[in-house]
């Protein structure tokens, strides 16, 4: 029996959102402050996902200024074919609110935004026999629009709003056979996360809701995939059903922690007596009858190419002029456009990071710039491995406190900086008497994070202080180059698994 391993988008991509066109699949993801916004995936069989671009890739269609907060920006997108285009309808949180972009091929180019006039987030697009597009919204109500306008045309109309618990968001209406079925998300987007069901006759309800609700919630259970909701529903070529939804990984000793976001899981589907049967989401499942894996991809970056690849990404914007390819030839040129990390309108192009266990590593010639590596939470939550003057340091920014924790002379040139991520052998906290007598029980965080520069190791710090458990939000960390002052050039990036026991690639 062949079986694939969740999750099948690791790292920071949450929210999914899926659609069929034929034999390929479609699924796009929430981006937040970052830029560009809505990754966009391709596959042939549900697991295996390749990144073919990013849906909002020009600052007319995302702006995000510095006001743009940490887990502001871009929330929840829905993708959906209709009608020979492809739509995808999301919110601009603290800017341009709910919009709709569209385009004849996913890699794009996809059209400038159009505004809804619907207030809300977790937008959601469906099509009626007779061509009448409804947009179901966080809360959950329902209102007809003119998807080529923005117009309401009808509503919004309250119609269901889930089984009682909080926040009931993320909607998804499907026509399914002679019901309209509606899904969404309750209980929150952290542990009680869970999905719940309901369907009607019409898109204006009433909607009646599964019996079994929730259909699907790892709460109170001891799984190591926690967090399960924010689901969508896909019907492979062969008539089986799946459900893409976010989930997390979380690490270390109570109350643990997760490090990498909300990431993206599958799981199969089953119906029973007209309702889907769903859960619980394992490490591994008997794998859909498409199987179509896709070549390892690099996880060098030469930068030999005339633009950067679709994963790099940037904190609310990547301005023209604060890096280049081209002014040095195989190089990724950054020119600072701010003085710290620790403030917005700083420059930093970085990726997700996908495995619990990992090494970045790059090649950095500083020139007389301040420049390094950085993990990134937010604005107050990172740590640095700086050169800069003929010296590298390591910096922690931990909510109010910065403190430089080591210090080491480097020589002039190129240098080569490495982040080395582990979940064995982590570092321990304090000691105690206790402890010492139960050496059975260990309280430790979810990873340490080494820094080393030209071979050295510099410092080892704890990395729960980097996850959404201590700096809160929506995202994950993102691992990246920066330039605080001056100019400085990356000869190569290079981003790959380490050995932990707890990534499950193919």
């Amino acid at each position: 029996m062949r079986t694939y391993g969740n999750p099948v988008i690791g790292g920071f991509h949450p929210d999914p959102s899926v659609c069929r066109v034929g034999e390929d699949h479609y699924l796009v993801c929430s981006s937040f402050e970052y830029f560009p916004g809505v990754p966009i995936f391709h596959s042939r069989d549900l697991v295996h996902w390749r990144q073919i671009g990013n849906v909002l890739d020009r600052p007319e269609q995302l702006s995000l200024s510095d006001d743009t907060r940490a887990s502001d920006g871009i929330y929840a997108p829905t993708i959906r074919h209709h009608d020979g285009r492809f739509h995808v309808i999301t919110t601009d949180v603290g800017g341009k609110g709910t919009f709709i972009v569209t385009s004849e091929r996913p890699e794009g180019p996809w059209s400038d935004p159009v505004l809804v006039e619907l207030p809300g987030i977790d937008p959601d697009l469906a099509w009626d026999d007779d061509g009448s597009c409804w947009c179901a919204v966080a809360g959950v109500s329902v209102a007809r629009i003119d998807p080529g306008t923005g117009k309401v045309l009808e509503g919004p109309l309250p119609v269901w709003s889930g089984s009682g618990l909080k926040d009931p968001e993320a909607p998804h209406l499907y026509r399914i056979g002679d019901w309209w079925y509606l899904l969404l998300a309750e209980g929150g987007t952290a542990r009680e996360h869970s999905v719940s069901v309901a369907r009607a006759r019409s898109p204006r309800g009433p909607y009646e809701a599964a019996p079994h609700n929730p259909v699907l919630s790892h709460r109170g259970l001891g799984l190591p995939i926690q967090s399960t909701g924010h689901a969508d529903l896909v019907q492979a070529p062969d008539g089986t059903w799946w459900m893409v939804l976010l989930g997390t990984r979380p690490k270390g000793y109570f109350p643990q922690f997760h490090v990498l976001g909300r990431e993206t899981f599958l799981t199969p589907v089953r119906w029973v007596d007209g309702w889907p049967r769903v859960g619980p989401v394992l490490e591994r499942h008997e794998a859909p009858a498409a199987w179509h894996p896709l070549a390892a991809e690099p996880g060098r970056d030469d930068f030999d190419a005339t633009h950067l690849a679709p994963y790099w990404i940037s904190p609310r914007r990547r301005p023209d002029g604060s890096w280049s390819l081209t002014e040095r030839p195989g190089w990724l040129t950054l020119t600072a456009t701010g003085s710290s990390l620790d403030r917005p309108g700083h420059t930093f192009v970085g990726r997700r990071q996908q495995h619990h266990d990992c090494r970045v590593t790059a090649l950095l010639d500083p020139g007389a710039g301040r420049a390094g590596l950085s993990v990134r939470m937010d604005d107050a939550h990172h740590y640095d491995l700086e050169v800069s003057g003929g010296e590298a340091a390591v910096i922690a920014r931990i909510g109010p406190v910065r403190q430089t924790v080591a210090r080491h002379a480097v020589a002039p040139g190129p240098l080569t900086l490495t982040v080395d991520i582990r979940t064995t052998g982590v570092l321990a906290p304090t000691v105690t008497a206790a402890a010492e007598a139960a050496p059975g029980i260990r309280a430790g965080g979810p990873d340490t994070i080494g820094f080393s520069v030209g071979g050295v190791r510099l410092a080892e710090l704890d990395g729960r202080y980097l996850s959404t458990e201590v700096a809160g939000g929506f995202t994950g960390r993102v691992i990246g180059m920066y330039a605080t002052e001056g100019r400085a050039a990356f000869d190569w990036f290079a981003h790959v698994p380490g050995p932990g026991p707890d990534d499950h690639r193919e």
